[in-house]
């Protein structure tokens, strides 16, 4: 009692000093009256308005934030610092005889500082007093307790935590978790783990090695039909997008309706930060979701999680302009540097960076606290700092290595919350993949690859692509194959193809065909574009569908890998690209959602670079380097993902893996629920009234995670 006496008592100190500095600084903050007042009357103004303040921050505030969770994220974020300066306002509208007054505006700033200052001191003598910090935890445990009607004791069953770090390759990890130059690893807390209390792997991803593909196919167990990132689908005339809200949903439905039940997360589960939910009842940030405007979509909850203390607010904004800066400073310190290669990083870029790195970070790591100390029992979250910033950095940049390091802040703040939790928490960390450094495709070569296809095809392409050995060559050898002028041909303009990019995989479709286009046909129509492409030097291979053959792999100079008949002219172009190549590839050209022309970047195996055909100096999404290979980290207690020798391949037998640990710690098993994928789902392969019927049946409730305490001593102004 005493020791929490003291804190409320310098709490308040500090918050009255606070605001007396700032009344002293901004000409329209007062706590006097009209005519002045005595040194000792301002400073019991002062005293009664932080008092108030702090009542209303402690009462109020978590009810506002409560009936605004269907707000979205930024306008929220933004909505806290209003909301705030509103309580500044009322808190001295009570100080006795009208001293306190402050402009609006000014209110906003004053709340800010003040709740920044509270929430500091409140932190360094909390975190510093190891009985309070323990009742604390304690009595958080014992109102999940209530809530569950469970014992919640450390007799349960240990729980488990999934942290997905997005985009960090084996290799990377790796190289993160050795000491350099006499210097500590970059990732310490991962680095005391491994050989330790861990052990890590590789795994192998499927052709597709992106998020979209990898988290779809390790949540809810298929990933079949997604061929990238973004494709074209012919059958509705769309281009689906994996962090497309709306395509999120769709894919997750196709996905339970081949797989049979809703996911990973089905019982007792959380998701946190992920495209997908995995089945959990427990939603915070996750894009599937995102769309739904209803009191029935609780991903937005885990901003309460956060903003209920508005000094998070202060603190995740100060971190939010801290990134922006150091984002300007870095990208102009490569341009001064003349580094190469580089890609812009301009406009928003600094903006999206910071909020992938700070606000998404920030609030990830709240709700999965809070998960932990209510108990949860499977809680899968994705933390995307570390893949953002190498897109455009470089996966294995100064700037991605200290994105690292923060990372590696925040799986220690959740390794210290998941010691005082109400049970046992086994903590696996993973990625979805990996990344590969190279130069972009238009940065090597001088054009994109729709410029070529478009070449390829006897399109118009812009003047300066003409002037490239590239574009020239490619129009050559289509006016030739097309005997004709090049000209701007209305009809041929109206069935232009469509180009998409995914990392280093291209796709390319066709709209005015019905199906998949067969190599014949493309031909037929088109005698420049497969030579044209495959034989380009920044193009590995190509996979096209033959009306005779199959699936069929084109590379330069003639070569062929007849993949359903194993039939191989010249060399395979697959062998550069290692092991398990030709395998991943058929798996896909067989997929429904396949486009006509699938297009792979040339990769160096000397470098490990491939050529994004999108604007990224770090990519993934192809085959080639390391973008394919990320790690699976788990505790020793849990057995091998796979027996000796045997190489885990694909995000589907991740999935396995994962449930298969679920059931070894006495957790949740994914209920089972027959789907046959012809009859009892829709063409798009949505679940059809009776499948979901059953899939909602076989779900247990779960019950409602604590929020994340106000002001909690675990959270500290985390990851610098």
């Amino acid at each position: 009692m005493g020791g929490a006496l003291l804190r409320v008592t310098a709490v308040w100190a500090v918050s009255t000093l606070t605001m007396l500095a700032l009344a002293g600084i901004l000409p329209d903050f007062r706590l006097q009256a009209a005519d002045g007042d005595s040194a000792t009357r301002i400073a019991i103004t002062a005293a009664s308005g932080a008092g108030a303040f702090g009542v209303l921050s402690a009462l109020v505030w978590p009810l506002l934030v409560r009936a605004l969770l269907l707000m979205p994220a930024l306008v929220l974020g933004l909505l806290v610092f209003v909301l705030n300066g509103s309580m500044l306002l009322i808190a001295l509208s009570v100080v006795p005889d009208g001293r306190g007054a402050v402009e609006p505006e000014t209110a906003v700033v004053v709340a800010a500082v003040m709740s920044a200052a509270s929430s500091a001191t409140s932190t360094f003598l909390t975190v510093r007093d190891d009985g309070a910090y323990r009742r604390r935890l304690a009595r958080l445990a014992d109102r999940q307790r209530r809530l569950s009607g469970g014992d919640g004791g450390r007799a349960r069953p240990p729980g488990t935590v999934f942290l997905q770090l997005d985009g960090v390759g084996h290799a990377v990890l790796r190289d993160a978790l050795r000491p350099r130059d006499n210097r500590p690893p970059v990732m310490e807390t991962v680095a005391a783990w491994v050989g330790g209390t861990h052990t890590v792997t590789p795994w192998r991803t499927d052709w597709s090695s992106q998020t979209g593909a990898s988290q779809l196919g390790i949540l809810h167990g298929s990933n079949e039909d997604v061929p990238a990132f973004r494709w074209y689908e012919k059958k509705s005339g769309e281009v689906m997008v994996s962090n497309r809200p709306t395509s999120a949903a769709v894919l997750q439905r196709r996905a339970a309706a081949r797989a049979g039940h809703d996911g990973l997360l089905t019982v007792d589960g959380a998701s946190r930060g992920n495209l997908f939910t995995g089945g959990a009842d427990e939603l915070a940030l996750v894009l599937s979701v995102a769309a739904r405007r209803s009191k029935r979509n609780r991903s937005r909850s885990g901003y309460f999680a956060y903003f209920s203390d508005p000094a998070n607010a202060t603190r995740t904004a100060a971190s939010f302009v801290a990134e922006v800066c150091r984002e300007i400073c870095q990208s102009t310190r490569a341009k001064l540097r003349r580094e190469s290669p580089r890609v812009g990083r301009g406009g928003l870029y600094p903006f999206i960076r910071a909020f992938a790195t700070v606000v998404e970070r920030d609030v990830v790591v709240a709700a999965v606290s809070g998960d932990i100390l209510s108990g949860r029992t499977a809680i899968y979250a994705d933390l995307v700092a570390y893949d953002e910033v190498a897109h455009h950095s470089g996966p294995r940049s100064r700037d991605a290595q200290q994105v690292l390091a923060r990372l590696d802040r925040s799986i220690a703040l959740i390794a210290k919350v998941a010691e005082r939790a109400p049970r046992d928490y086994r903590i696996v960390l993973l990625s979805d993949h990996g990344q590969s450094p190279g130069a972009t495709f238009a940065g090597a070569y001088g054009l994109t690859l729709e410029d070529l296809v478009r070449a390829g095809c006897g399109l118009p392409v812009p003047k300066a692509v003409g002037r490239t050995a590239s574009g020239a060559e490619a129009r050559e050898a289509a006016r030739a194959a097309l005997h004709r002028p090049e000209k701007d041909d209305t009809d041929q303009e109206e069935a232009r193809p469509v180009v998409l990019a995914s990392g280093n995989l291209g796709l390319i479709s066709f709209p005015d065909v019905p199906g998949r286009m067969s190599r014949e046909a493309i031909d037929r129509r088109h005698p420049a574009l497969l030579h044209t492409l495959a034989n380009h030097p920044g193009v590995g291979f190509l996979l096209v569908r033959s009306e005779t053959e199959g699936a069929v792999v084109l590379g330069a100079n003639g070569a062929e890998h007849h993949l359903d008949t194993h039939r191989v002219i010249k060399e395979s172009p697959l062998a550069l690209f290692g092991p398990g190549a030709a395998e991943a590839v058929r798996r896909t050209a067989h997929f429904r959602n396949t486009p006509d022309i699938m297009v792979n970047s040339a990769y160096d195996a000397a470098t490990g670079e491939v050529h994004a055909f999108e604007e990224q100096i770090g990519s993934h999404g192809g085959l080639g380097g390391e973008q394919g290979h990320p790690f699976l980290l788990w505790p020793v207690q849990l057995s091998a993902p796979v027996a000796a020798g045997e190489e885990l391949v694909g995000a589907e037998r991740v999935h396995t893996v994962l449930r298969r640990w679920l059931r070894e710690a006495d957790g949740p098993e994914v209920p089972e629920v027959s789907v046959e994928t012809d009859e009892r789902a829709s063409d798009d392969g949505v679940l059809s009234d009776g499948a979901q019927g059953l899939a909602q049946e076989s779900r247990i409730p779960s019950p409602m995670a604590v929020p994340f305490p106000a002001a909690d001593p675990v959270l500290p102004d985390k990851a610098r």
